[in-house]
């Protein structure tokens, strides 16, 4: 049975060190959520979002819109917020309305302030090995295997998603010259064919394909690491709504050498790493990062 890579003691070690950056800073860091409408799991990702930021020292103010606001009206907050100083990070909540053009709205987020790290110019500093915002999934996937000392350089990395969102950020991340990069990556996606040939090949599987229980037991190899990013929602009869992954975790576990669970793995950490992010803004406006 495969080693469960849980998310809490990455996330635990990562507010502390971000709270004891604000406390030495003595200046408070502000980061402000758009939340349009009232999407039932966007307001609990906020609400939680917010108690942590608090525990920490981070000001997590949500602006909460009306779900018919105008994308005009959006981009005219927004403006408000990239020149306003005493705000070091802006974060789009998803999800939006129909009338919002999504690509129009983050290239509108200062560079700067964009704590998601989807502007362009973070995606481009990320796929050129400079500094910048990261995306707070894929890094917390790197973070997760730092910190369980997961061995990736020369490893074969099998990335299951090409979403802007977490397979093609990550994938980049893990190509890095670094102590959690240089492996060798292969991005599956739909339309690959002998998918479960290739996957099993892999040394650590990533799966972020949105779909649950996607990966069977078949489909990876004895000994891999499987790092589960999805978060699904289903109906499992008497037990109700539950949220699994893109992963069939009972089966993979036993032929797994390390596994993450759904809930209580990766999306443990991205919170976590949306607000070292927004410390790191901070740390930017005062000139000391």
């Amino acid at each position: 049975m495969g080693k469960r890579l849980t998310g809490k003691p990455v996330s635990k070690a990562i507010y502390r060190a971000v709270k004891e950056d604000i406390s030495s800073l003595g200046v408070e860091a502000k980061l402000v959520v758009l939340f349009i409408g009232d999407d039932p799991s966007a307001r609990f990702y906020v609400r939680n979002l917010e108690n942590r930021g608090a525990k920490v020292g981070i000001v997590v103010e949500t602006r909460h819109l009306s779900g018919d606001i105008t994308h005009q009206s959006l981009l005219s907050i927004i403006s408000e917020l990239n020149t306003d100083s005493t705000v070091h990070g802006i974060m789009l909540q998803k999800p939006l309305p129909s009338q919002i053009d999504e690509d129009e709205i983050v290239l509108s987020i200062a560079p700067g302030k964009d704590m998601d790290g989807f502007h362009p110019l973070n995606m481009g500093r990320l796929v050129l090995d400079q500094e910048g915002f990261l995306p707070s999934t894929p890094a917390a996937v790197i973070e997760m295997m730092r910190h369980y000392e997961i061995a990736v350089a020369g490893k074969h990395v099998v990335v299951l998603g090409r979403s802007a969102v977490v397979g093609k950020p990550l994938a980049n991340l893990l190509l890095r010259k670094s102590n959690v990069g240089n492996a060798t990556v292969t991005v599956c996606h739909s339309h690959t064919e002998n998918l479960a040939a290739i996957t099993r090949t892999a040394d650590i599987l990533v799966a972020a394909i949105g779909k649950a229980r996607f990966v069977t037991p078949d489909m990876i190899r004895e000994g891999a690491v499987v790092i589960d990013v999805g978060v699904n929602e289903i109906n499992d009869g008497d037990r109700g709504t539950i949220y699994v992954g893109d992963v069939d975790f009972v089966g993979c576990e036993e032929k797994a050498s390390a596994i993450t669970p759904v809930p209580g793995g990766v999306g443990t950490v991205t919170t976590a790493l949306l607000l070292r992010n927004v410390c790191l803004a901070l740390k930017k406006s005062m000139g000391l990062a």
